[in-house]
Parts: structure tokens; C-alpha cells; sequence
């Protein structure tokens, strides 16, 4: 038996009494949304990058993974610590579970991230396989933390700035 759209859980009432507007924000724009799309899309360009090497063996691609893949991490560094603000002082962010399940799979990839630049700095003879494996892993981890991000601002409305008129 499904239960009556019509009937409202007074648990789903408290939590969507919170608000959920952004709090680190430029101009109304929160931070966190402004930097995530850059480490995002350096951890799929160091899995093209891997991608690359691996049918080339060209060690321009072993550099070019090196830098990538400090930049995906020095620059989710970043986002982390603007999304882990928004958690933390904004009640009815913290109060979603898809927010801690955005978060665990966002720190997740951020220790990928940050495992795989290891590997390229100190052990550039094993980014095959083992920097591989960290791209491909970390390719499916920014789909999953960016899945459960998406749900939050597209289905919860958090980090949105707007009247109670729109």
C-alpha cells in the first residue's frame, strides 16, 4: 500500500521548514557551485590524459597528468572547504541526508584526487596502472558526488538565493 501524497510527514515539515539558502556566497552566487565544475572537470581530463599515454607511451601525457591531477586536487581543496562551510552553518543543508551522502562521496574523491597526484609525483612508472585505476575511480566518484549535488540543488533548492515571490 503507497502511501497519501496528500499526507504530509511532519518529519519532511521540519525538515523542509529550514532554510537552505547559501551562506558563502559572492553576490549572491554561492561559492561552492562556482568552484566544484573545475576540479570536476580535471579529474576526466586526467583520465583522458591517462587514457593518452596509455596508447601512446608519450611521456609528454606522464607531465601533463602530473599537473592535472595537482589541480584537480589543490582546487577541490578549495570547493571542499566552501561545501563543508555551507554544511556545517546552514541548518537545513545539514538536516538533508543527501547532503552527508554529497559529502562522503565528495571527500572520497577528494583523498583520490589526492592519492592519484601522489602516484604521478613520487611513482611515475606505476601510473600504469595504478594512476589509471585512481582516474577511472575517481571519474566515478565525481559522477556520484555531482549526482547527489544535482539532487540537492535541483530537488532541495540548496544553495539558492531567491524570494519567496519566485
Amino acid at each position: 500500500m503507497e502511501p497519501d501524497p496528500d499526507t504530509k510527514s511532519p518529519i519532511m515539515e521540519e525538515v523542509a521548514s529550514h532554510s537552505v539558502s547559501s551562506v558563502v556566497a559572492v553576490a549572491g552566487h554561492p561559492v561552492h557551485a562556482m568552484l566544484v565544475h573545475f576540479p570536476i572537470a580535471l579529474i576526466f581530463a586526467t583520465l583522458g590524459i591517462d587514457i593518452f599515454y596509455w596508447f601512446t607511451g608519450d611521456i609528454f601525457f606522464l607531465r601533463a597528468g602530473v599537473w592535472a591531477a595537482g589541480f584537480a586536487f589543490a582546487l577541490g581543496v578549495v570547493a571542499s572547504i566552501a561545501g563543508t562551510a555551507e554544511l556545517l552553518l546552514v541548518e537545513g543543508i545539514r538536516v538533508r541526508v543527501g547532503s552527508w551522502t554529497h559529502a562522503v562521496a565528495a571527500m572520497t574523491l577528494l583523498s583520490m584526487a589526492g592519492a592519484n597526484w601522489g602516484v604521478r609525483l613520487y611513482f611515475p612508472e606505476e601510473v600504469l596502472p595504478h594512476g589509471l585505476v585512481l582516474s577511472v575511480l575517481s571519474a566515478i566518484f565525481a559522477g556520484l558526488a555531482g549526482w547527489h549535488g544535482g539532487k540537492l540543488v535541483f530537488d532541495h533548492g540548496v544553495g539558492l538565493m531567491v524570494s519567496p515571490d519566485e
